[in-house]
């Protein structure tokens, strides 16, 4: 199969829209890691997971026990559980709700002597 096409795809899946569904779901496990059943090593994992769908490889049936049996690391990203641009929100939400000590920055400010002060 040199180029998997959508009419390839479905002769094995009902309709376009279970197509999608089903390539969506392996094209997740996909990128988290899962190995391929095709050889296409130049393919993104879209045209990746098209291509085992149109070979017969992933099906409706077999595509929770794929996520069930296969084990997928979680990413880097995904271990942290806090993105980077958050930690750094939070750090400076928290720079901001520090109270000042207001007797070190600021200075009391003596009344001045009012003009009525003075006629009394």
């Amino acid at each position: 199969m040199a180029r998997v096409t959508v009419e390839d795809c479905l002769e094995k899946v009902g309709n376009r829209f279970l197509l999608v569904h089903l390539g969506a779901k392996r094209v997740i496990q996909l990128r988290k890691g899962a190995t391929a059943f095709v050889e296409a090593p130049k393919n993104k994992e879209v045209v990746l997971a098209l291509r085992e769908i149109a070979a017969g490889e992933v099906t409706f049936d077999n595509i929770v026990q794929i996520d069930q049996v296969e084990p997928v690391a979680e990413s880097p990203e995904d271990s942290t559980g806090v993105p980077e641009a958050d930690t750094a929100a939070k750090e400076d939400k928290k720079e901001a709700e520090k109270p000042k000590d207001e007797s070190s920055d600021s200075k009391e400010v003596e009344p001045e002597d009012s003009p009525d002060d003075k006629a009394k």
